[in-house]
């Protein structure tokens, strides 16, 4: 078969078949010819395949007929029949993806802090160029802990939760800089850390990690996962492979943006616990047992939900539907 002269005799065919596809609204005649149109560029696109296997022509004659096939049989989803595969594939899925990213950021975030923290504390002069003495000694016995007790538990509970979850939002958002990310964790780091010494140097070590540790260990996880999906959005516009650079950048956007999503729940029970639990003069097992358990929670969901998740296929990106029919490039 010479493929240039079916290509020259079918183009004109093609092209009805691509516009009918495009069309906002079609009227009956008009549907009955796009099916027929259909199933002829079906036919030409096998004897293309069997004659010289996968070529551009026959990419781009399929992705035409994947358009058209779109345009007869597609519907948009209810959005409420959407949420059962968001949360069960898209979501855990995402998250699954971003898991040694998590890992390495979070080894490097608590070097940063203990670094920090015994730089610092061990260097008087260092602590006292923080502040006046009587300031920090009343930072670390009393404005440390009244933090979480100053406001009712639910209204400090909602504030920390859309600081955070706005914080999270950014550094997914952000991340194809690749430097919003590493700042944001950076300063975060730098700034417990100079936390953890004041808290250290006035004998007061053991509050700090028991302040911190309830809320902490879910909340700076979820900030280790934004900082991470941010930083896989970024390295897809360093190393897109064999797609154009705007291809890999659109695709890992909308695979990675749902973890944005999930981080506001994530972080809703965090608020939660620092809202309702940190302030609470409770054992110091009991309250940090509660902050390990929403962890837990969270850790299972995407690391065992999500491995059944990606096992199935799931990338955490959008159906065909969703996303739109992709478009050919050369080269």
């Amino acid at each position: 078969m010479n493929l240039d002269a079916l290509t020259a005799a079918r183009a004109r065919e093609w092209a009805r078949l691509d516009a009918l596809s495009k069309s906002r609204r079609l009227t009956g005649p008009e549907v009955d010819e796009l099916v027929a149109r259909y199933q002829a560029a079906s036919a030409d696109l096998a004897d293309i395949k069997t004659s010289a296997g996968r070529t551009p022509q026959g990419d781009h004659v399929s992705t035409m007929l994947s358009r058209a096939r779109l345009r007869l049989t597609g519907a948009p989803e209810n959005v409420l029949r959407t949420l059962p595969r968001f949360f069960a594939l898209q979501l855990p899925a995402a998250l699954y993806r971003v898991r040694w990213t998590t890992l390495v950021i979070a080894a490097l975030f608590v070097a940063v802090v203990a670094l920090v923290a015994a730089w610092v504390s061990s260097d008087p002069a260092l602590v006292a160029s923080l502040g006046p003495q009587a300031a920090l000694e009343h930072y670390a016995r009393e404005q440390f802990t009244e933090y979480y007790t100053e406001n009712p538990a639910a209204v400090f509970a909602g504030m920390v939760w859309t600081n955070n979850a706005w914080i999270a939002a950014q550094c997914v958002l952000f991340g194809v800089t690749g430097v919003f990310p590493v700042y944001v964790l950076m300063q975060n780091a730098v700034g417990l850390g100079t936390a953890a010494a004041v808290m250290f140097a006035f004998d007061r070590g053991d509050v700090f990690v028991l302040y911190i540790l309830p809320h902490g260990l879910l909340e700076m996880t979820c900030i280790f996962v934004a900082g991470a999906a941010g930083l896989h959005i970024f390295w897809a516009l360093v190393a897109p492979g064999p797609r154009t650079r705007l291809a890999a950048l659109a695709d890992a956007g909308l695979s990675l943006a749902t973890i944005a999503i999930g981080l506001v729940f994530a972080l809703a029970l965090s608020g939660v616990v620092e809202g309702f639990v940190t302030g609470q003069p409770w054992p110091w097992w009991l309250k940090i047992g509660i902050g390990a358990l929403a962890l837990g929670v969270f850790l299972f969901y995407m690391l065992f939900v999500g491995r059944r998740a990606a096992r199935a296929g799931e990338t955490g990106g959008l159906t065909e539907y969703e996303a739109g029919t992709p478009r050919l490039v050369s080269g």
